[in-house]
Protein backbone atom coordinates (compact mmCIF):
# COMPACT_ATOMS: atom_id res chain seq x y z
CA UNK A 1 0.00 0.00 0.00
CA UNK A 2 1.44 3.40 -0.96
CA UNK A 3 2.38 5.70 1.88
CA UNK A 4 0.85 9.01 2.87
CA UNK A 5 4.14 10.89 3.38
CA UNK A 6 6.94 12.03 1.16
CA UNK A 7 9.97 14.25 1.46
CA UNK A 8 10.56 17.40 -0.60
CA UNK A 9 13.57 19.67 -0.76
CA UNK A 10 13.61 23.03 -2.50
CA UNK A 11 17.14 23.38 -3.83
CA UNK A 12 19.54 26.35 -3.70
CA UNK A 13 18.85 27.43 -7.30
CA UNK A 14 15.13 27.89 -6.65
CA UNK A 15 15.80 29.68 -3.37
CA UNK A 16 18.24 32.03 -5.08
CA UNK A 17 15.50 32.87 -7.62
CA UNK A 18 12.98 33.59 -4.78
CA UNK A 19 10.73 30.67 -5.73
CA UNK A 20 10.02 29.27 -2.24
CA UNK A 21 6.57 30.86 -2.00
CA UNK A 22 5.38 29.91 -5.49
CA UNK A 23 6.65 26.33 -5.10
CA UNK A 24 5.03 25.87 -1.68
CA UNK A 25 1.80 27.35 -3.04
CA UNK A 26 1.83 24.88 -5.96
CA UNK A 27 2.36 22.02 -3.49
CA UNK A 28 -0.53 23.25 -1.35
CA UNK A 29 -2.84 23.70 -4.34
CA UNK A 30 -2.05 20.12 -5.41
CA UNK A 31 -3.65 18.91 -2.18
CA UNK A 32 -0.59 18.17 -0.08
CA UNK A 33 -0.55 19.02 3.61
CA UNK A 34 2.80 20.39 4.77
CA UNK A 35 3.53 18.50 8.00
CA UNK A 36 7.01 19.93 8.67
CA UNK A 37 9.05 22.66 7.05
CA UNK A 38 12.47 24.17 7.70
CA UNK A 39 15.27 26.02 6.01
CA UNK A 40 18.83 24.88 6.56
CA UNK A 41 22.18 24.64 4.81
CA UNK A 42 23.80 21.28 4.28
CA UNK A 43 27.53 20.91 4.82
CA UNK A 44 29.43 19.00 2.14
CA UNK A 45 29.60 16.02 4.50
CA UNK A 46 25.82 16.10 5.06
CA UNK A 47 25.23 16.42 1.32
CA UNK A 48 27.50 13.43 0.66
CA UNK A 49 25.59 11.41 3.23
CA UNK A 50 22.19 12.44 1.86
CA UNK A 51 23.13 11.54 -1.73
CA UNK A 52 25.21 8.46 -0.85
CA UNK A 53 23.05 6.39 -3.23
CA UNK A 54 24.69 8.32 -6.11
CA UNK A 55 28.27 7.97 -4.82
CA UNK A 56 29.46 5.93 -7.82
CA UNK A 57 27.86 8.27 -10.38
CA UNK A 58 30.06 10.72 -12.29
CA UNK A 59 27.80 13.62 -11.24
CA UNK A 60 28.12 12.92 -7.50
CA UNK A 61 30.74 15.58 -6.73
CA UNK A 62 28.96 18.32 -8.67
CA UNK A 63 25.65 17.35 -7.02
CA UNK A 64 27.21 17.57 -3.56
CA UNK A 65 28.82 20.92 -4.38
CA UNK A 66 25.55 22.29 -5.74
CA UNK A 67 23.26 21.14 -2.92
CA UNK A 68 25.69 22.46 -0.28
CA UNK A 69 26.18 25.79 -2.09
CA UNK A 70 23.29 27.57 -0.38
CA UNK A 71 20.21 27.11 1.77
CA UNK A 72 17.59 24.45 1.14
CA UNK A 73 14.01 24.14 2.34
CA UNK A 74 13.14 20.66 3.57
CA UNK A 75 9.51 19.57 3.90
CA UNK A 76 7.45 16.58 4.91
CA UNK A 77 4.31 16.32 2.81
CA UNK A 78 1.17 14.29 3.34
CA UNK A 79 -1.36 13.05 0.80
CA UNK A 80 -2.68 9.69 -0.35
CA UNK A 81 -0.10 7.98 -2.57
CA UNK A 82 2.26 10.82 -1.68
CA UNK A 83 5.45 9.73 -3.46
CA UNK A 84 3.83 9.04 -6.82
CA UNK A 85 1.63 12.13 -6.68
CA UNK A 86 4.56 14.36 -5.76
CA UNK A 87 6.81 12.91 -8.47
CA UNK A 88 4.08 13.78 -10.98
CA UNK A 89 3.82 17.32 -9.58
CA UNK A 90 7.56 18.01 -9.78
CA UNK A 91 8.03 16.60 -13.29
CA UNK A 92 10.98 15.04 -15.07
CA UNK A 93 14.51 15.59 -13.74
CA UNK A 94 15.28 17.28 -17.05
CA UNK A 95 13.14 20.43 -17.14
CA UNK A 96 13.23 20.34 -20.96
CA UNK A 97 11.31 17.04 -20.80
CA UNK A 98 9.04 17.99 -17.88
CA UNK A 99 5.32 18.30 -18.50
CA UNK A 100 3.83 21.77 -18.65
CA UNK A 101 2.83 23.19 -15.29
CA UNK A 102 5.16 20.97 -13.27
CA UNK A 103 7.48 22.54 -10.73
CA UNK A 104 10.59 21.71 -12.73
CA UNK A 105 9.12 22.99 -15.99
CA UNK A 106 8.28 26.27 -14.25
CA UNK A 107 11.34 26.81 -12.04
CA UNK A 108 14.26 24.55 -13.02
CA UNK A 109 17.20 25.64 -15.13
CA UNK A 110 18.85 22.32 -16.01
CA UNK A 111 19.11 18.67 -15.08
CA UNK A 112 21.57 19.57 -12.33
CA UNK A 113 19.86 22.75 -11.13
CA UNK A 114 16.33 21.37 -11.18
CA UNK A 115 14.72 23.37 -8.35
CA UNK A 116 13.35 20.53 -6.22
CA UNK A 117 13.98 17.04 -4.93
CA UNK A 118 11.26 14.50 -4.24
CA UNK A 119 11.60 11.03 -2.78
CA UNK A 120 11.50 8.25 -5.37
CA UNK A 121 9.99 5.55 -3.14
CA UNK A 122 8.12 5.17 0.14
CA UNK A 123 11.23 3.58 1.68
CA UNK A 124 13.48 6.47 0.62
CA UNK A 125 10.88 8.99 1.80
CA UNK A 126 11.14 7.58 5.32
CA UNK A 127 14.95 7.69 5.21
CA UNK A 128 15.03 11.23 3.84
CA UNK A 129 12.49 12.50 6.36
CA UNK A 130 14.54 10.98 9.20
CA UNK A 131 17.73 12.52 7.76
CA UNK A 132 16.31 16.06 7.86
CA UNK A 133 13.84 16.00 10.76
CA UNK A 134 14.00 14.75 14.33
CA UNK A 135 11.01 12.99 15.89
CA UNK A 136 10.32 16.10 17.95
CA UNK A 137 10.12 18.25 14.81
CA UNK A 138 7.46 15.93 13.40
CA UNK A 139 5.11 16.03 16.39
Amino acid sequence: MPGKNTFAMIKPDAIKKACIGPILNKIHLAGFDIIALKMSKLSKEEAQSFYIIHKEQRFFESLVNFISSGPIVAAVLEKENAVENFRTLIGSTNPQEAAGGTIRKLYAESIEQNAIHGSDSDQNALKEIAFHFSRRELL
